[in-house]
């Protein structure tokens, strides 16, 4: 069986849709009567091929990112444009039985014209920020762009959410669909358990995106608070975003910036030995489809503060193994966060909780749904 996949992101280009992508692709490589190829974007200005294991190969066509963790309109544009010539041509040089596109936007598209021109059925799993709605910034476009998402979606064979709250959204906007849902998975051995310790200050870490819907800037103000009530905290902020100059400057204004790192990127392989040395995670955001981050930092010990958002019931045991808290709702985030400093004992039986709890969440378990999908579209 031979499969197209279409993403405009993968590491280290995107954020948590690459992520999940490379994690799928590394197990499909193992399934013997499988080839994948990918057609994602390259970071340059030049097409790249790469081989990322003997039966899965990549494919990567210029877009000219000017930001590796956030795509412009003009740059999912242009992998669209890109991307279906290049399809086509490897699709008539060895035909493929099935695609497998990552986003309505712009992957979806590329299937949906590729199903128009070839006949080919396609699977579409939502990555939450092309569903109508989800991300506030896009408010201006969705009117625009919804009539083109809802095609894209009736095109599918099948349809993939992460979770119930992704699902719903879509049936808002388009009811009576078929929805599958497959969560996303860790792997539990890449993490070491973090060692919450009595002594010395709370150390919070956040796993992110820079960008408003994360809601750091919520985070910082809980801070303050935090410190004005004499907790001795610190906050750790990963990731890169347009909102860091502005999360720089709120801390400066709110004068902690002497407790906020802002981090930056840092790779996959080095993440790890982030999650170990801190004692809460936290992820204040206003919409999230399913956190891989959330998963990550659970199955490294963490007890996670997150906001009622998606996929955070599935994730977090309220009470258990963290707690889940109101968008915008810096007072509670500041209670949560107290209790936490005041008792790390609380702190450590909630990681241990939340460790326990990502066992329920694995990357076999996902490729498994969706290699049977692959086999049911194969066999029609």
């Amino acid at each position: 069986m031979r499969i197209l996949m279409l993403n405009n992101e993968f590491p280290p280009l995107g954020g948590g849709t690459g992520t999940v992508n490379r994690a799928i692709l590394a197990r499909l490589a193992n399934v013997p009567d499988l080839e994948v190829d990918l057609v994602t974007s390259a970071l340059g200005y030049r097409a790249e091929r790469e081989r990322l294991a003997e039966r899965v190969r990549l494919f990567k066509v210029p877009v000219a990112n000017r930001n590796i963790h956030h795509s412009s309109s003009r740059e999912l544009l242009t992998y669209a444009a890109l991307a279906l010539p290049t399809a086509l041509r490897l699709h008539r040089a060895r035909p493929y039985d099935l695609v497998f596109a990552w986003s309505a936007v712009p992957a979806g598209g590329v299937a949906l014209a590729l199903r128009r021109l070839a006949r080919l059925p396609y699977i579409l799993r939502v990555c939450g920020p092309d569903i109508p709605g989800f991300e506030r910034r896009y408010g201006p476009l969705y009117p625009m762009l919804t009539p083109t998402i809802k095609a894209i979606w009736r095109g599918a064979t099948r349809l993939v959410a992460k979770c119930r709250a992704e699902a719903e959204m879509m049936l808002a906007v388009q009811p009576g669909m078929r929805i599958d849902l497959v969560p996303n998975g860790v792997d539990l051995n890449a993490f070491t358990v973090a060692a919450i310790t009595d002594g010395g200050p709370l150390r919070v870490i956040c796993v992110a995106r820079l960008i408003e819907r994360k809601g750091q800037h919520h985070l910082i103000a809980a801070l303050r608070r935090l410190v004005d009530q004499g907790c001795d905290i610190t906050l750790e902020l990963v990731g890169e975003g347009d909102a860091r100059a502005a999360n720089e400057t709120l801390a400066r204004r709110l004068g902690v910036a002497d407790r906020v790192t802002f981090t930056g990127y840092v790779p996959r392989e080095q993440i790890a030995a982030h999650y170990a040395a801190a004692h809460v995670f936290v992820l204040p955001s206003y919409n999230e489809g399913m956190s891989v981050a959330t998963l990550e930092a659970m199955a490294a010990g963490l007890p996670a503060v997150v906001t009622r958002t998606g996929g955070a019931e599935e994730l977090v045991d309220e009470g258990v193994s963290g707690n889940i808290v109101p968008w915008a709702n810096v007072d509670s985030l500041a209670q949560r966060l107290h209790a936490l400093a005041q008792r790390r004992d609380l702190a450590r039986r909630m990681g241990q909780a939340a460790r326990a709890r990502a066992q329920g969440f694995s990357w076999d378990a996902a490729v498994e749904r969706y290699l049977a999908m692959f086999r049911e579209l194969y066999a029609a």
